[in-house]
């Protein structure tokens, strides 16, 4: 069975839907960037203020290449998917879902998030243009599915229910 990449642009869900649908498949969740806080010993701010974004960008091509091949639900930084490199071993090697939302949505959901080093309620404009950037990237997945209007939980169980009615052979007894 090969691994389930949850992306997306950051407040889209990615890790709490993935833990829901970890529970749910009975499979462990990765986190990409909690990997590489354990791994490099930062956190992914002090990485983006210490180091500077390409660093980082470094290290979630690093920590990709060493994720399990099979078994498990991997979430991943909003911006892994941007390399080109990222995506085709992603694609290659696992089943992507893109969770997608309104840059609203996103808005709301961040607003009192200081952890996010990308984010920031004084630059909103900024980050329209990143999200459009990204938005045709994101797309570039096995499938889809819009999380703005519907409970982490719904998400969680709509994604279980396709995987398991899919030729991935995802049965929920795979820990």
């Amino acid at each position: 069975m090969k691994p389930i990449f949850l992306t997306g642009f950051m407040g889209s869900g990615k890790t709490t839907v993935g833990s829901l649908l970890g529970e749910e498949l009975d499979l462990p969740v990765i986190d990409t960037d909690r990997l590489i806080e354990e791994t490099y010993g930062k956190t992914v701010a002090e990485i983006f203020a210490e180091d500077g974004e390409a660093v980082f960008r470094s290290y979630e091509a690093a920590i990709l290449a060493e994720l399990p091949k099979e078994d498990a639900v991997i979430t991943t930084g909003g911006g892994l998917a941007v390399s080109a490199e990222n995506r085709k071993f992603m694609m290659e090697n696992g089943f992507v879902i893109f969770l997608s939302c309104s840059l609203e949505t996103i808005f709301e959901r961040l607003k009192e998030d200081t952890s996010r080093p990308l984010f920031n309620q004084e630059k909103k404009k900024e980050m329209q243009k990143l999200y459009e950037s990204r938005l045709p990237i994101y797309r570039d997945c096995h499938w889809a599915l819009e999380t703005g209007g519907c409970h982490p939980e719904e998400a969680a169980e709509r994604i279980a229910a396709r995987l398991k009615r899919s030729e991935m052979g995802y049965t929920g007894d795979k820990r």
